[in-house]
This record gives structure tokens, C-alpha cells and sequence, in this order.
């Protein structure tokens, strides 16, 4: 391109980044500002056992599960993760939202086009022209190479609000994400240790069947000898079969509870097995930090956060369609009948001039719009403040259900120990002759309810301290690269 063209060129770009930057403190509509957290004090109610969290080095980890000290559970959580549709297309979620912002950061610059045409047109001789004039029919050649750019002047914040806005979503598409994430990770969680609860009572009536075996071979016996009645087989058969409908019903609850978990796992139900084993989970100590702290660990209100800041840029939107709109545009190019005169200097052709455009009547549209703005905005404000309340209630929930919880089990335990010596003392008062086969079968039963019930304590336990960790966000945090750089790519697919 000859060198005058390319000065004229950059006396536009130059005017257009000018203008952009004497503008740039031009804009319309409020400036967003976080609400304060509707906190009402600094501590927790039920605070007590729990400690709280130093910044940094008792934090949780984004991998939390590993503190329940689970080789099993570590390799489900891996491949929930792996695996899970949901996860991937909240994933592919985030990868849009991310492209609309880069979409939106585009139309802060200039827009150049390149658009080379050539044509052969034949002009009709009964065309329209002046009285009296020769009007002949011809065929004419046309041929241009025209650079044309266009850019927006950003006077009211139009364009940099609507960047803002997408860039807004994308962070809280990402917060999206990792809440999905955070509920899928505790999904697994508590229908893990809800299986492993139901592998205790399993193992708790298993024995309990094996010992109304015995105890129905033992009353048979002694009935063959005249010692008992036929009323204490038939209460011997009873319990037996009792204990194993019981069995069997937890069979169930337990097949059910491993198709849920292959499920969420991203595994076909009738091929995913969990083998079973009796131990006894312990919950551990969770360190939490102050109300405050919270509201920066959850990232479904930093989702409800990041929604209500895009709203608010909306009504900076709705405002700016108020005002004129003034767009740069200017094209530089050569244009010939001739292609072989297309570059000769006397093909030159050039314009330059800016457009505006103000808005006159619009029938009402524009003071809708603003409303409507106005009305999404305090539809985010509210919706941010129900998610902040719902976050305080979940973690108070969690530690009055923790400690509550304890001092619950180890009543039932004492309870547990004491039915055992209740039920080999009746054992041994029956051998004896001193007691009715009623004693030891109450007493059996007694043993195997309180044992059931501990047990299934223990398991509310674990839940419970799963839900406490996914209330308190888990490992999640803001500074996370997903919510701070919004147009870099993303990590791998899950």
C-alpha cells in the first residue's frame, strides 16, 4: 500500500485510540460495590468443640476427602471427577461463557475488513436519466480493494459495561462449576459412609443370625429333653427369621446405595461393586474460621456475587441507550474500471467521517429497558443475601449436628456395652435354669437394636461432617485461575 495511505491509516487508528482514551471516564449508570455480609456477629453459635481456622495452614483442602484417610474413597472421588457428564457439560458451561466474554473484549477495539470485489455490469439503455439527455446501454468493470474500519466510541460505557457484564458471568459460570463440582465430591462422600453404615449393621445382624442359630439348636435340644417348651422353639424360630428379613432388607438398601454411588461416579450400575468392610469411621476435626471468612469459601455465593455485579453493569447498559451513539468509520482502498490500473496512483480512494446516531422516540422501549435492568439488579441482590443466609444455616447446622451427634453416640455406646452384659448374663441364667428363654430373647434383642442404632449414629456422623465441609465450600477459593482470568483457557476437561 503506498505510503500515504498507510499515514492516513494511522491518523484514524490513532484518532480512535485517542478518543478512546479521552472517554474512557465517560460512563453512565451506578459503579458496583459489594454489599456487606449480612453476618450479625463474628462467632459461631455453636462454636464449641470446634476451633477456629488460621489462614493458610488449616485451611481446607481442595482435595478433602483424603483426610478421612481412604484409599477406596480417594479412587471414587478421582473418578467422579473423571467421569461425571453433569461435571462436564457445567464444564463446557464455563468454556461458552468464557468465549461470550472475549466476544464482548473484542468490541473495545476497532473493527478492520478487508473486502476485495471485482465486477462486470451491463447498464440498461431505458435506465432512468435527465429529459433531453443519450442514454446508451454499456458493460462496465469494476474492481476495488477496500480497507474499511469502524469503531465505536465508547462515550456512556456501552461497550465496556457490556464486557464487564460477560466478563462477570464467565467468573460466576465459573463459580458454577465448582459448586457443582463441591456437591458431586460430597455426593460421594455421604453415599460412601452411608455404605459403610450399612456394612456395620450388616456385620451386626449377620453375627446376631449366627447367634439364633445356635440359640435355636440349644431350645430344640432342651425341648427334646422335656427342659423347654415347644413355645420357646417357636419364639426361637421367630427371632431367627426376624434377624434375617432384617439382613435382607439391608441387602437391599445397600444394592440401592451402590447404584447410586456408580452412578455418580460415571459408571454403569451393573458393572460397579463395592466390596464390604466392617470399619469403624471416626470424624475428624474440621477447623473453621469466622463468619466472615465464609463468605469467601462457598462458590455458590460467589456465583450469587458475581450475577448481582453483572446485573448492576446492565443498568449502565440500559442507561447508555439514553444517549447518542457515535461510531468512527473510514475506508482506504483502490478502485479501477481497469485491473491493470488498479494500482496506479490514480486509483486512490478514501473516506473518513463518523456516524451518529440519537435516539429520538423509541415508544418507551429504552425507559422499559432501564426498569427491567433495574428490576434484575435487585433480583441479584436478593437472591445474593437468601444464598449468604442459607451458607450461615448449613454451617450451624453441621457443628450443633457434629457435637450433638457425638454426645449422642457415646450414650448409645455405654447403652451398647450395658445390653452385652445384660445378655450374657441372661444366657448364663438360662443354661442355669434360672431364667425363661423370654429373658434371653429380649435381652438378645435388646443388644442388636442399641448396637444398630450406635451405628447408625456413627454413619449421621460422617454425613454430617461431609455436609459441614461442602457448607464451609470445601478446598474451593476465589483466587482460583477459572474465576480470576476469564479469557485465558481453561485447565484440561475433566
Amino acid at each position: 500500500m503506498n505510503e500515504a495511505y498507510r499515514r492516513r491509516l494511522g491518523c484514524f487508528t490513532g484518532f480512535a485510540g485517542l478518543s478512546a482514551w479521552i472517554l474512557a471516564s465517560c460512563s453512565v449508570g451506578p459503579d458496583y460495590h459489594r454489599p456487606p455480609p449480612s453476618a450479625p456477629t463474628d462467632t459461631w453459635k455453636a462454636g464449641s468443640p470446634w476451633k477456629q481456622g488460621q489462614p493458610r495452614d488449616a485451611e481446607i483442602k481442595q482435595t478433602f476427602w483424603e483426610i478421612f484417610d481412604d484409599a477406596i474413597l480417594n479412587g471414587l472421588e478421582e473418578a467422579a471427577t473423571t467421569n461425571s457428564p453433569d461435571l462436564c457439560a457445567a464444564f463446557e458451561r464455563v468454556e461458552q461463557s468464557r468465549a461470550v466474554a472475549r466476544i464482548s473484549r473484542a468490541d473495545l477495539l476497532p473493527g478492520m475488513s478487508f473486502d476485495p470485489n471485482g465486477n462486470r455490469s451491463y447498464y440498461s439503455a431505458n435506465r432512468t436519466a435527465q429529459p433531453g439527455s443519450l442514454v446508451l446501454g454499456y458493460a462496465g468493470n469494476q474492481f476495488s480493494l477496500p480497507l474499511d474500519l469502524s469503531y465505536e466510541v465508547d462515550l456512556w460505557g456501552r461497550v465496556r459495561r457490556s464486557f464487564r457484564a460477560a466478563r462477570q458471568q464467565a467468573q460466576a459460570s465459573a463459580a458454577a462449576y465448582h459448586n457443582l463440582l463441591l456437591s458431586l465430591q460430597a455426593d460421594v462422600a455421604q453415599t460412601y459412609f452411608a455404605i459403610r453404615s450399612v456394612d456395620l449393621n450388616r456385620h451386626v445382624v449377620a453375627e446376631s443370625i449366627e447367634l439364633r442359630k445356635k440359640n435355636l439348636l440349644l431350645v430344640e435340644s432342651l425341648h427334646r429333653g422335656g427342659a423347654d417348651t415347644a413355645v420357646d422353639v417357636a419364639q426361637a424360630e421367630t427371632e431367627l427369621a426376624s434377624a434375617e428379613a432384617d439382613l435382607a432388607g439391608l441387602e437391599l438398601r445397600r444394592a440401592q446405595l451402590e447404584n447410586a454411588l456408580g452412578l455418580l461416579c460415571g459408571q454403569n450400575a451393573s458393572s460397579f461393586s463395592l466390596t464390604e468392610t466392617t470399619r469403624l469411621y471416626r470424624p475428624p476435626t474440621i477447623p473453621i474460621g469466622l463468619p466472615a471468612d465464609l463468605l469467601e469459601r462457598r462458590p455458590d455465593v460467589a456465583e450469587a456475587e458475581r450475577s448481582m455485579a453483572a446485573a448492576n453493569e446492565g443498568i449502565g447498559i440500559a442507561k447508555a441507550a439514553f444517549f447518542p451513539s457515535i461510531r468512527l468509520t473510514g475506508s482506504a482502498g483502490v478502485e479501477s474500471a481497469d485491473l491493470k490500473d488498479l494500482f496506479n496512483w490514480e486509483s486512490r480512494a478514501w473516506s473518513l467521517g463518523p456516524n451518529i446516531s440519537l435516539p429520538l422516540f423509541e415508544g418507551g422501549r429504552n425507559r422499559a429497558g432501564l426498569e427491567r435492568a433495574e428490576s434484575v439488579y435487585r433480583e441479584a441482590l436478593a437472591q445474593y443475601r437468601s444464598r449468604v443466609l442459607v451458607a450461615f444455616h448449613e454451617v450451624e447446622d453441621g457443628l450443633v449436628g457434629l457435637r450433638l451427634l457425638r454426645e449422642q453416640f457415646d450414650a448409645q455406646m455405654r447403652a451398647v456395652e450395658g445390653a452385652r452384659k445384660v445378655a450374657a448374663l441372661s444366657q448364663i441364667r438360662y443354661k442355669e435354669g434360672l431364667a425363661s428363654y423370654f429373658e434371653v430373647v429380649l435381652a438378645d434383642r435388646t443388644v442388636l437394636d442399641n448396637e444398630i442404632t450406635a451405628y447408625g449414629l456413627n454413619g449421621q456422623r460422617m454425613l454430617t461432617t461431609v455436609q459441614l465441609i461442602k457448607a464451609l465450600g470445601g478446598g474451593w477459593s476465589a483466587n482460583d485461575p477459572m474465576m480470576t482470568n476469564t479469557v485465558a483457557p481453561l485447565p484440561k476437561r475433566p
